[in-house]
């Protein structure tokens, strides 16, 4: 994970929002939307959390280049019987970076970074509701681009946002948009006519929409949709009410599912099998004296990773191998039960941010919101707070080390392990290279990373080393 340099246009985790919220008295909104002040801080409506750890089966797809010419990291879900909406997931996040990688080597280095992270919106009965956001990619505007995905249980069928509203209803539904945008700053009457105007290319446009925790719609316009792509996305809101009359039959699914969620998901599908979580439990103290005998730090970024992490903790046992983890806060949250299993094993658990972003483009607001989430589910997962972070691609400053309390943690040693598909060069690049006290940097997300660890450590454990956190290692050499 390395520094580079990211576009100026990406500094920012979210764009610039011209709110329009509910409220009855607005003028020109026939009482159905109005607008709020512009920015992060304008008034939202409620939203329902969604815990993915619920979702019997899930597994994230996560990969992530660390070339810092090139860089970028994705990530979507994959939940069983929802095939269709994963396969629609997956060929949108591999078109995106196709594109990036193609400006990657167009530009020679300087195409910034591609970043795609996931939320979930509904999960439940026979409902599934997700958001990606793009961040990045070599887009025009704000580099922001968001998309939400629906899955229609009850008929098997992948659905896209326009779906939530019915055909007969379009019209009136996009004329209640329209009024809500009215008069928003960087909008103005010929920019909405133009894009209201041609209708079928606007439902197209919407691309996110979701319910708030009260029923109303929330939808959202790209920047350069509807007004000035300066201006960033903006919202409108439609009351419950409003908008109800509208929906199709999933729509009114969706939002009662929203509402009042079920108990749990039911998609029609059986879910697949869970890999076993190791039960190892080892105390976290640990006596090796690291002056007096030579010791390495194995360290694992990105995880964790349903199909591979417990794997990993069942290797490290069989050598009493302790290691750290520095975990991505979106997967800690799917997956609590492994980072537990990791803790539970006398591991070390630290934070690599929620997303995977570079820190160093971020504001120092964004920063701690970046690491503080990440660190509550470590401490929700766990029961005790990370005291380490390793940043993303390697890149820190100033103002990412004042935004955090966590201490930065680099390595010494780069396996590279993310550019061979060959578990014997992984290992190879450790064995033949690592020194006393190095701090190893390695992913548990790459099936060949966590198949080398066996030779790793049967060879590097015959030469006499020791494997131990990065914490003890600070504290003992």
């Amino acid at each position: 994970m390395r520094t580079h340099r990211l576009l100026p246009s990406l500094l920012l985790l979210g764009s610039l929002s011209m709110t329009a919220a509910c409220s009855s008295g607005s003028s020109g909104s026939s009482g159905t939307a109005t607008a709020a002040r512009p920015g992060p801080s304008a008034t939202t409506a409620p939203v329902r959390t969604v815990d993915p750890a619920r979702i019997k089966g899930l597994r994230l797809v996560s990969d992530n280049s660390e070339d810092p010419s090139c860089a970028w990291a994705t990530t979507y879900p994959d939940v069983p019987g929802a095939t269709a909406m994963t396969d629609a997931m997956k060929k949108d996040v591999q078109g995106r970076l196709a594109t990036f990688r193609e400006l990657c080597e167009e530009s020679s280095g300087v195409a910034g970074e591609l970043n795609i992270s996931h939320q979930f919106l509904v999960a439940s009965g026979d409902v599934l509701g997700v958001r990606l956001t793009t961040l990045g990619g070599g887009g025009v505007g704000s580099g922001l681009a968001r998309r939400t995905y629906w899955y229609d249980g009850g008929a098997g069928a992948y659905r896209t946002a326009s779906d939530l509203v019915a055909d007969g209803s379009r019209d009136a539904f996009l004329a209640a948009l329209k009024s809500g945008l009215k008069g928003r700053e960087g909008t103005d009457a010929d920019t909405l006519d133009e894009a209201f105007d041609n209708r079928s290319s606007l439902v197209g446009e919407l691309g996110d929409m979701d319910f708030t925790a009260d029923g109303d719609l929330r939808v959202t316009f790209a920047p350069g949709t509807v007004g000035a792509v300066p201006a960033g996305s903006y919202v409108v809101t439609l009351s419950r009410a409003t908008v109800t009359p509208w929906l199709s039959a999933f729509g009114r699914r969706v939002q009662r599912q929203t509402v009042r969620p079920s108990a749990s998901l039911d998609l029609g599908a059986t879910a697949r099998p869970t890999p076993a979580v190791p039960t190892r439990t080892a105390s976290g103290d640990d006596d090796t004296d690291c002056a007096q005998v030579k010791c390495v730090a194995l360290t694992f970024d990105d995880g964790p990773s349903a199909a591979y992490t417990g794997t990993l903790l069942t290797y490290l046992d069989r050598y009493d191998a302790r290691a750290t983890f520095f975990t991505v806060g979106q997967n800690v949250v799917a997956h609590p039960e492994l980072v537990r299993a990791e803790a539970r094993g006398g591991n070390e658990v630290g934070n690599h941010s929620w997303s995977h972003p570079d820190l160093t483009r971020l504001t120092a607001e964004q920063v701690a919101h970046q690491l503080n989430r990440t660190s509550a589910a470590i401490q929700a997962a766990t029961g005790q707070a990370p005291t380490l972070f390793r940043p993303p691609y390697g890149a820190v400053n100033t103002t990412v080390r004042n935004a955090t309390r966590l201490s930065a943690v680099l390595w010494t040693l780069d396996t590279e392990d993310w550019k061979y598909p060959d578990a014997s060069k992984v290992a190879e690049s450790v064995v033949s290279k690592v020194k006393r006290n190095d701090v190893v940097l390695m992913h548990d997300i790459h099936p060949t990373s966590v198949a080398a660890v066996p030779q790793i450590l049967r060879t590097l454990s015959a030469d006499g080393y020791h494997f131990v956190t990065v914490s003890h290692l600070r504290a003992t050499m």
